[in-house]
């Protein structure tokens, strides 16, 4: 085993053209994809896949660890793979996604995702749902796999069309040859989501109707649907997180009072225990065999924590654990028994890489690493800060700091997270990472409005973009200045998505803290940016979206002068600053409308301002040649602007 995961490694490795090189490490280094992005393993334990990388071209590789040999392989080219997954030992699952509209001409523009079955046995590949009329091999959710009748099954939630109505509808896939039969119907505008039980019959399902604020769940009782529980919902929903501890009964999360508890209910609907110790930001983790619930994984302070329902697999995770010591330990995919794990291991100082535990053979084997390129000396020390905002919020974050610096007077690159209900988190950062091989520090805060630190933490944010969300930002550049560790002449930000609305009102509303700004795919105009979120959806969803936009921009709806006062676009007259924006053309989550709104306010202003166009390029930078020119053009921007001696 030892020689064929070996290979493997060189694989990974001869994908990635390290060679000789002068520190820091060339930026490519940084800003192309990782060379590994998905990792398997098969239900029996034998067959590993992995998505390899190189620039724009990906191969998916098939090893049997058994025998010692690549079994297959196919090359997708620049298809942007985003999961991998068995259904039994013979087939791959491989969803994708890509950029358009619903055959083309239904809808506007989005990211849809399609899944294709890679017959492992006969090394064909099919789409799913190709023989379902109109469906467009379209997916709402990940596709899961039940073993029905002994053979690996697998379902999806899709879309059919019964005469012209589109219906969401539960897809039942014989692998065997790919066939579909619509199991479940749902009409209509709601928002549809589906639980398949471990016997691969529909176990339940919610629906939600943004305009009447209406959620509802039901659960099948071999006949039909009957509705088990229903509540008023503004914006909080409860979520079906999947099946409970027995394998039968329905785990569902909703929010009581300043957190979300999770609970369990019998499949006929019933209350079935009290909430279960699941913190409300974890990942739920289920058995790869039986689809029940074993326990979840959270952060818990800066360290992922695993926590298991049964002592002995608690066991069995320290001991996995205790293999990789100054390690982080992520679960990436395990065998049905659970003998055979993929981890992903992260460290201070090192990239992100993934290694083969066999608990039968007590042994633990490097698989290789997701940025070749970088060797000792190329990650930066990642440490956490915690410091109070200005009204005495405790906040926190990341620093990285440059290798090779003392860690006083540096030039600082303020780097917020987009969402904004998201969070950083402590390792490794692509980003940041290059942001500090070119000398610079960066500094990571989990505003007020961040996800993972309680209901309480989140709602501070509600109203506050703009405002106390913005200064959160600049408390922390004060915090760092009077710790002697940043020149507070030296700071510019730079963000994406909702960072590069940051980025945009650090410019325009909180002015004097910055010396630059990089604005990457972020809002500039935010009355047109919920307007056309608003429009994108029908009219019951589009209500549910209006109201969630408005009540964290702090406003009662489209005509609300708020918007205007923390639009970046409408205050381009106090920016003093050089502004450089990215964005992509292909992004369906901030329309590159936003981008184009703030260029030309800033041009008419007469402002230093410079525009990047990606071509091709969503919202996620899912393209390694965008991704580096996006990370080119930021970091000659900031060498310009804000030079690091």
């Amino acid at each position: 085993m030892a020689r064929v995961l070996g290979l493997v490694a060189a694989v990974a490795a001869a994908m990635a053209d390290v060679g000789a090189r002068a520190a820091p490490a060339p930026l490519e280094a940084y800003g192309a994809l990782p060379s590994l992005e998905q990792l398997a393993i098969s239900p029996n334990g034998r067959l590993l896949a992995i998505d390899f990388v190189k620039g724009e071209q990906r191969t998916i590789v098939i090893e049997d660890l058994t025998a010692q040999k690549i079994v297959t392989g196919v090359k997708v080219g620049d298809t942007k793979v985003r999961f991998l997954q068995w259904a039994g030992d013979d087939h791959l699952i491989i969803t994708s996604s890509v950029t358009s509209g619903i055959l083309g001409v239904l809808v506007d523009r989005g990211e849809w995702f399609i899944a294709t079955d890679l017959n492992v046995v006969t090394k064909k590949l099919a789409p799913l749902l190709g023989d379902v009329n109109l469906s467009g091999n379209m997916l709402f959710d990940n596709p899961v796999v039940r073993d029905v009748g002994g053979k690996p099954t697998l379902f999806v939630q899709g879309v059919r069309f019964v005469g012209e109505e589109g219906q969401a509808t539960l897809f039942r896939i014989d692998l065997d040859g790919d066939r579909s039969t619509p199991i479940a119907d749902t009409s209509g505008e709601l928002g549809v989501e589906y639980l398949v039980g471990a016997d691969g019959k529909p176990a339940a399902v919610t629906q939600y109707d943004g305009l009447s604020k209406s959620w509802v769940l039901k659960v099948w009782t071999g006949a039909g649907w009957r509705q088990a529980e229903a509540e008023k919902a503004a914006i909080e929903t409860p979520e079906m997180l999947g099946l409970g501890r027995d394998g039968r009964s329905i785990l569902v999360a909703a929010k009581e009072g300043d957190d979300y508890i999770a609970r369990e209910l019998a499949p006929d609907g019933s209350k079935l225990s009290d909430p279960l110790p699941i913190p409300s930001d974890a990942r739920i983790i289920s058995d790869p065999a039986s689809h029940r619930l074993i326990g979840a994984a959270a952060l818990n302070g800066d360290e992922l924590e695993y926590r298991f329902l049964d002592p002995d697999d608690q066991l069995r995770w320290r001991a996995i654990t205790a293999a990789f010591k100054d390690k982080s330990v992520e679960l990436a995919s395990w065998s049905n028994d659970r003998r055979r794990v993929i981890v992903r291991l992260s460290a201070d100082g090192e990239a992100p890489s993934y290694a083969l535990v066999d608990l039968d053979a007590g042994a633990a084997v490097a698989l290789g690493s997701e940025y070749p390129g970088l060797g000792p000396g190329d990650v930066a020390h990642v440490e956490a800060v915690s410091f109070k905002a200005a009204d005495g919020l405790s906040l926190s974050g990341y620093l990285t700091l440059p290798n090779g610096r003392d860690p006083k007077k540096l030039p600082l690159i303020v780097f917020p997270h987009g969402g904004p209900a998201a969070r950083d988190e402590p390792g490794f950062d692509w980003w940041a990472q290059a942001m500090a091989s070119r000398g610079y520090a960066v500094l990571q805060v989990n505003y007020r409005g961040s996800d993972g630190f309680g209901w309480k933490f989140m709602s501070a944010g509600f109203g506050e973009w703009g405002q106390k969300m913005q200064t959160d930002l600049s408390d922390g550049v004060r915090y760092l200045a009077a710790q002697g560790t940043i020149d507070p002449a030296r700071v510019c930000i730079v963000g994406a998505s909702y960072g590069g609305y940051a980025a945009l009102a650090g410019a325009a509303l909180d002015t004097g803290v910055y010396r630059c700004a990089v604005d990457v795919s972020g809002l500039s105009d935010l009355s047109k940016f919920v307007g056309w979120a608003k429009d994108r959806e029908g009219d019951r969803a589009a209500a549910g979206t209006e109201r969630y936009w408005t009540r964290f921009m702090g406003a009662s709806g489209l005509a609300d002068p708020h918007l205007a006062a923390i639009s970046p676009a409408a205050h381009v007259d106090k920016v003093t600053i050089p502004v450089l924006i990215i964005h992509g053309r292909d992004d369906t989550v901030v329309p590159f409308e936003q981008s184009q709104i703030m260029l030309d306010a800033l041009k008419k202003a007469g402002k230093r301002v410079e525009l990047v166009v990606l071509s091709r390029e969503d919202h996620w930078l899912s393209r390694s040649a965008t991704r580096l020119q996006m990370l080119q053009a930021t970091i000659d921007f900031l060498l310009r602007n804000n030079p690091p001696t």
